[in-house]
């Protein structure tokens, strides 16, 4: 990945001597990785000892082509025991050409006080997204994730999984989109916990433009069930014990 003035950008292109000659300005000028396999992790962290905000803003463009594959792990992380908050931003613009794919998965667990995630991939034929989003968030922290998957070319594939968990009175927004232009195939999935006096808005939509579009979308918020603290307390785990190893499991 090579920094621009506005973030950075990635293309993997198809491994030689497979690849096909491109028309000059079919994509920006980036750098060219020539592998068909790629796996990238991208670490943010804060850290904020003072009384003033800390803001990170990534910005992350990937042009992926003709039967090359990437797996992109982004995490973020905050600390400080400042009285400043802790921001991040996070924008991933993902295109797929025929036949290339992308699993994604974004992680964030505790330590940012604010995040309003965008997130667009645009598949073309016979190319697929699987996006894996899992946040938990505590005390007054707020986090919003807009996600887009555009299925434009046919037999192309796209998933949205997203688990997360709301503590203590911290806000949560989720808007999942899934858009099919053509014979496709789609499902987004948003399971939720939430806890104390959080609040949680799941928004997941899905869009088809397509007779042989075939989209499916399920939301679930919930608490903590009750025969699951019980069981595990039977165990001879504290009530913060048990409650402590349903999330790890939810969230693993």
């Amino acid at each position: 990945m090579a920094a621009q003035k506005r973030g950075a950008f990635s293309r993997v292109r198809e491994c030689p001597p497979c690849t096909p000659k491109r028309t000059r300005g079919e994509f920006p000028s980036t750098p060219d990785i020539a592998v068909c396999s790629l796996k990238i992790c991208a670490a943010c962290g804060i850290h904020n000892p003072g009384c003033n905000e800390s803001r990170h803003d990534g910005i992350h463009t990937f042009y992926v082509s003709k039967n090359s594959h990437v797996r992109y792990a982004e995490k973020h992380y905050g600390e400080g025991d400042g009285s400043g908050t802790r921001v991040m931003n996070p924008t991933t613009i993902v295109y797929l050409d025929e036949g290339a794919s992308i699993q994604m998965e974004t992680v964030q667990i505790r330590g940012i006080d604010s995040t309003v995630r965008k997130t667009k991939i645009v598949c073309g034929k016979d190319a697929e997204a699987v996006v894996t989003e899992r946040l938990l968030t505590h005390g007054k922290q707020h986090a919003e994730s807009d996600m887009e998957i555009e299925l434009n070319g046919e037999d192309a594939r796209g998933r949205i999984i997203s688990r997360s968990v709301a503590q203590d009175e911290s806000q949560q927004v989720f808007h999942p989109v899934v858009v099919g232009n053509s014979r496709c195939f789609g499902h987004v999935q948003c399971d939720s916990i939430i806890m104390g006096k959080a609040k949680i808005e799941s928004i997941p939509a899905i869009t088809a433009n397509s007779t042989d579009a075939q989209l499916i979308h399920e939301a679930a918020i919930g608490k903590i069930a009750g025969d699951q603290l019980l069981k595990l307390q039977t165990l001879g785990l504290t009530e913060e014990e048990a409650e402590d190893t349903i999330l790890k499991g939810f969230l693993a």
